[in-house]
């Protein structure tokens, strides 16, 4: 009886994530509110299984924005919020026909996106600094995109 040796030949098929992209529902109560969104976009980067690369975030509205700062102590935001109304008063001297032009004016000051480094599957973030979500014409129902990008190894 000859021994008889089968070799089976498979193709393996390598898949390169490119990027994934979450969107993030956010349900505001106030007309100025700043949501703290640190958890929610861990929880993206976690569920793409990206190790490391690059976590852009963006606002799609006009009248909100995204920014980092401290999240530690929230008299921080209660500080930004107090000079911004300062600074841009609700009941202020403006053309804008809809009545919002403080919130456009606000969103503009903060922007519409941040850009957050992954290492390790985790957000590199200073010590104290949080991500927040910013709405300057609420409460609404809003979004965010977080795409996460892999490192081109």
């Amino acid at each position: 009886m000859v021994n008889q040796v089968v070799y089976e030949a498979f193709e393996a098929v390598v898949v390169e994530v490119v990027f994934v992209i979450h969107r993030l529902s956010i349900r505001t109560r106030s007309r100025v509110e700043f949501q703290n969104i640190t958890r929610a976009v861990q929880e993206a980067v976690d569920s793409s299984h990206i190790e490391s690369g690059v976590c852009y975030l963006f606002v799609p509205h006009t009248t909100a924005a995204v920014t980092l700062n401290e999240q530690a102590d929230p008299s921080v935001v209660e500080d930004i919020t107090e000079q911004l109304e300062a600074i841009v008063p609700q009941h202020g001297n403006y053309r804008h026909s809809e009545g919002n032009s403080p919130a456009h004016i606000k969103s503009s000051l903060f922007g519409s996106s941040e850009v957050v480094l992954v290492d390790d599957g985790r957000l590199v973030l200073g010590t104290w600094q949080g991500i927040f979500f910013c709405e300057f014409d609420g409460p609404r129902s809003r979004s965010l995109l977080v795409k996460i990008v892999p490192d081109n190894h």
